[in-house]
């Protein structure tokens, strides 16, 4: 269970990232939207991990993979951006949310599993 404190500097993280990947995701990935969907800091505040979302992209593992070698250069512009309401500039890790696909994949369970009962009923 995250703190107040955590769940405050998550929210920080998570606005700067998304207004960094906004203005310069392009240049990392041309022709996709990154997301950051959650953000989860260590109760030191020291490693932030980041779970990221690639829409109109169809390699997500390259994407991250892509991202992760930015990491050090996007740590920077976060840092230049939250210099004055923190202490250390945590460290990032970079993760593929899946949780939309978990999300699609429980769907098609509940509707087979639907679809069955419709079936043994009508027999």
């Amino acid at each position: 269970m995250e703190s107040k404190r955590q769940q405050k500097f998550s929210g920080v993280i998570q606005q700067d990232l998304a207004a960094i990947f906004q203005r310069e995701g392009a240049n990392y990935l041309p022709n996709t939207l990154i997301t950051i969907t959650k953000v989860r800091v260590t109760p030191d505040l020291a490693i932030a991990r980041v779970f990221l979302s690639f829409f109109n992209n169809g390699n997500a593992q390259s994407a991250l993979q892509t991202i992760k070698l930015h990491a050090n250069e996007i740590r920077y512009k976060l840092g230049a951006r939250i210099k004055d309401q923190v202490r250390i500039i945590p460290q990032l890790e970079f993760f593929i949310d899946d949780t939309g696909d978990y999300v699609e994949r429980m769907d098609k369970i509940f509707e087979k599993i639907s679809r069955e009962e419709r079936q043994s009923e009508t027999e």
